[in-house]
This record gives structure tokens, sequence and C-alpha cells, in this order.
């Protein structure tokens, strides 16, 4: 390990930092004792120290400035506070024996450990979620933000539990409960950029940053660089090895724009843990089929399904929706066929994608709500307040039931109303710029154009707009409870037993929003769907097998069927 606090054979940890900016690094103790530390090659400064956990430190460089350790554990005071010694082997694990679950198996549940009451406000509902059919929670960003309230996706201390949330040993336990329980825990991971709150890392190594490239959310990292590439992956495995999760989703890999550095990492990965089921997925904009060849990531988020159902829901063609606006019946099909629905052909902006047609189901994450779609939303609403709810009962059942592996939202399985709000927890002038920004990226909106109107989007400054985003059930939550229930039962009985290497064969245009696709599965059989989100009425193929499932009238407005031939 290059980051982070290491244990040494005589009883001492060795701290570390990268800090080739600097010509000097002392290690502060919190008791008030400072140690020198030795330059090392390559820009590195290190010290051994007999520092029992719970001791906070901190680095001074230069006698200038004071930073917490970039690969601090635990913080004592926010991003700006000390670091804080750990025993990583403290926790006392109580299912030893748990190595995962097959990722054919996974029926995923998004979810914010901040609005559901930190670590142990999730791991109160994980019976709940057991009983309903999720196999695995994906918790969005837990690392060390500025504030007391994020999103996640603006942290400055990736290797840190954000203190609100509870503390190392607490996260532990939700994953050692859920594992008790037959679940499986992911975590969502931010490796492109850094929030702006505690970002320290620039004021002694700005070699961390690529300054030939940058992301919409700051500087762009610069992988390239052995120290940088070692933080992330050496991250990668703290949670994973470390802390036991299950599997990673990399955040917005298209802005780290480096596929060697992704490809080494699932590398390492793989050959680090070899005896567990890890799951690996992407977000990738580039549609990077490549990446998703056997050995590699499982899986990547398939933004052009939710992007096309919303547009087929919804009629909504504004900013991303765009390139789904033209022929989005055709482009369904194409989805549920062959993955992808942009392989290759302009998106507005360029080529887009890589064939997919060759990958097997199981290789697209397929969702309608997540909390960037939700979240992104000026006013945060659900689909249940933008869609008729016939028809996205019907489209929760394509995506129950389709062999792409379904992820949902939290609150979708309870008829949630309550909005997912973009909230951060910051202050003075980033506070305003945050505030500013928000409304203003919404002024190109029609329904946003006139600036009295943009007063209207919720503060994400606000306390009221965290509260706001607590998911609460809807009126009709327990009619959704049980439809969700009876499909994911469905699809753990009928589908998952035939999914591992099954692969899309045909789809067809049924009419307008009307559709039908198949599959051919691993035991020989055919699952074949057909789905009609129009007005009109269409014709259903001819039903072969035996039907799974049914809503509506066949071919009529918001009707759905599936069959599996054996």
């Amino acid at each position: 390990m290059h980051w982070g606090p290491k244990g040494t054979a005589n009883g001492k940890a060795r701290f570390r930092l990268w800090a080739p900016d600097r010509e000097t690094v002392d290690l502060e103790i919190g008791d008030g004792a400072v140690l020198p530390m030795n330059r090392a090659p390559e820009g590195w400064f290190e010290v051994d120290a007999v520092m029992p956990p719970g001791t906070r430190y901190r680095f001074i460089l230069d006698n200038d400035l004071a930073v917490p350790d970039p690969a601090s554990r635990q913080q004592s005071g926010g991003v700006h506070g000390w670091s804080v010694v750990t025993d990583p082997d403290a926790y006392r694990w109580t299912n030893t024996d748990w190595c995962g679950r097959p990722w054919e198996e996974a029926v995923i549940l998004e979810l914010h450990a901040g609005v559901l009451g930190g670590f142990a406000g999730v791991s109160h509902q994980l019976e709940h979620w057991r009983d309903l059919g999720i196999t695995v929670i994906e918790l969005m960003p837990v690392g060390d933000f500025g504030g007391t309230r994020n999103w996640g996706y603006d942290g400055v201390l990736p290797y840190a539990v954000a203190e609100d949330y509870g503390t190392p040993d607490e996260l532990k336990a939700l994953i050692d409960r859920a594992h008790g329980l037959g679940m499986m825990v992911m975590l969502d991971v931010v490796y492109n950029h850094f929030g702006p709150d505690g970002n320290y890392i620039g004021s002694y190594a700005s070699g961390f940053f690529d300054d030939r490239a940058s992301t919409p959310w700051g500087g762009a990292v610069a992988v390239m660089r052995h120290p940088v590439r070692r933080y992330f992956i050496e991250n990668a495995l703290m949670w994973l090895d470390e802390y036991r999760f299950d599997g990673l989703r990399f955040d917005a890999v298209h802005a780290i724009g480096n596929t060697a550095f992704l490809d080494e990492m699932a590398a390492e990965i793989r050959s680090a843990l070899p005896d567990r089921q890890i799951h690996l997925v992407l977000e990738n904009e580039h549609n990077d089929a490549d990446r998703l060849l056997p050995g590699q990531y499982d899986a990547q988020w398939n933004d052009d399904f939710h992007n096309v159902m919303h547009v087929l829901l919804t009629g909504e063609i504004e900013a991303y929706y765009a390139g789904f606006a033209d022929d989005p019946t055709v482009m369904l099909a194409r989805c549920l066929s062959q993955g992808f629905v942009y392989q290759g052909e302009d998106a507005g902006h360029g080529p887009r994608g890589k064939p997919s047609g060759h990958l097997v189901a199981t290789s697209f994450v397929s969702f309608l709500q997540n909390h960037d779609q939700v979240g992104n939303r000026a006013l945060g609403e659900r689909l249940l307040l933008l869609a008729d709810p016939a028809r996205l009962r019907a489209a929760t059942a394509l995506l129950l039931l389709c062999p792409q592996i379904p992820m949902m939202f939290m609150g979708d399985e309870v008829g949630s109303h309550s909005p997912f709000l973009f909230f951060t927890d910051f202050h003075d002038e980033l506070a305003e710029a945050v505030r500013n920004g928000r409304r203003e990226e919404f002024s190109r909106f029609e329904a946003f154009s006139d600036p009295e109107t943009r007063q209207q989007i919720p503060d994400p400054n606000a306390h009221a707009t965290f509260e706001a985003s607590v998911p609460r059930p809807g009126p009709d939550g327990a009619q959704w409870l049980r439809f969700y229930a009876d499909l994911i039962a469905l699809r753990h009985q009928h589908i998952v037993p035939r999914l591992k290497g099954a692969r899309g064969e045909d789809a067809q245009v049924l009419g307008d929003k009307a559709v039908s696709a198949r599959w051919r599965m691993a035991d020989g059989s055919t699952l074949t769907i057909a789905l009609n989100l129009g007005d009109g009425w269409v014709k259903f193929p001819a039903p072969s097998g035996a039907l799974l499932f049914a809503l509506g009238e066949a071919g009529g407005p918001a009707s759905f069927a599936a069959w599996l031939n054996r």
C-alpha cells in the first residue's frame, strides 16, 4: 500500500504523504507532538510513529498549511479537521464464510445512506428489502465531503467514511448484517474528480491533476501518474477487502479518459480477490463494449434504456432526452435486443458507443429511475408524478422481467411521491455559487426560462431540501409493494435460473410505442416479451409456451405480456 497509515514489524505505523510540491512535511499528533517526516524518492514523505487507534493526526506543510491525510480512514471535525488512526482488523465479522452471489441473481436497489438515517437506518430496513426480493443494495458514495449532507459526488476524502453516516465499524456492521440475510452490498465510488470544499491535494501535489483535461465538476485526475493510479486502485481494494463490499459501481469513467487505467484496476481487483464473487459496474457515456468482455467489468449502467423509456413514458425531449426523440420505439427495440441504443451513431455531439449485440444480456444494468435522473431534475420529481401509472406499471414489468439486470431507486417499491433533490451543505461564497449555478443550469429549459420561475428551484444548501428528499410511501404504497414483490418473485423463479449467458435474439416494432423482443436463455428456452405504452391497439405475437405475467388486455394501451417457451 502506498497511501494511508500502514503497520510495521516493530509495532509502529508508517505515515506517508505524496507532496512533491513541498519542501518539508511534518506529522502533527493531536496531543501536540510534531514529528518531521523524511523525504523519500518520487515526492513522498514518511515517518514511523507509535499511534494507537483513536489518535488524531494531520500533516503540516512547509509550516504554513495543516491538512488531513488524503487517505484518512476516519475524520474528526469534518474534511478540514483531524484524521483519526483506525484499526482495520478491529471489527469481528460474524459471516466469515460469505463469498457473494452470482451476478445473474442481482436485483439492485440504489439508495442514499444519509436520507435513510445513516448506516444504522439502512440496516434497519434490510429485512424489508430482503423480503421484497432485493438481492443487492447499492450505496451512493460514502466518502467524506464538505458539510453534513451531500449526494457524495462532491467527496474529497474517498478513504474516510462520512462522519454523519456512522463509523467505519458501523458500516462494516451494516455489510455484515446484509450478508447474514443473503444480500450483497455494492458501493458507488468517484474516481474522476474531487469536490470543491476540502480539496487540499492540489496545494501540495499539483501533479495529481491533469492540467490538459477537465471534467464538468472540476479538474481531471492524472491517472497516468503512478501515485495517482495507486491512490484509486488501493481505495477500490480497501472497500472490497477491508469492508467486504461485494462490488463497486465506478462513477462517470468517461471523465477519466484512460481505458488502460480501467483495465489495470479490474485486473488487479480480480487477482487480489479470486475466491469471492466481486461485481464491477461502470457508468460510461462512451458505451464502450470492450470494457464489458469476460474477466473485466460485469456490466454498465444502461442510460440508453432509461432515456428511451423516459421519452416513451413522459414525452419529454429536452436536454439529454433530445437524442432519443426520433423513433424512440425503434430505439427501445434495439436496446432490448442488443443492449446499447447508440453503438457508434451520432448522438448529437459526434459518434457515441461501440457495437454491443455480442454481449450477454447481464452486461447491462437497466433502470427507470436513479439518483441522477430524478435528482438532476429541477424539482426532483419521480416518474409517478410524470407518467400515467398504468403505463409505468407496464414499464416496471419490463424492467423486472427483462434479462438485463434490473435496478430500482429507493422509494420506487412503495410508490413514493417524495422528490429526490440535489442537496449540499456548503457555506458563504461557495454556497451562493452552487445555488446560483443550480438555477442557471435550468435556464435553457422552457419551464424555467423566466428568472422568477427559476427561484422556485430549491436551494441545495437548505436543510429543508435534504429533508424533502427522504423517501416516504405514496398513497398507493401497499399496492406498489405487492406489485414489485410479485414481479421480483417471478424473476427469481423463472428468469434468474436461466439467465447466465442469455442473449438477445431479435426485437420488432409492433406499433407506436409498442415492441416485442426475444432472448435465448441459458437452458435453450426462449423468453418473449411484448409491451405497449401507446394509446392505440397493436397485435402482440401469438403466445408460445407458458405465460409468465400479463397486464391489461393483450395489445391494448398500457399492456404487457411475457412468455417462456421451454
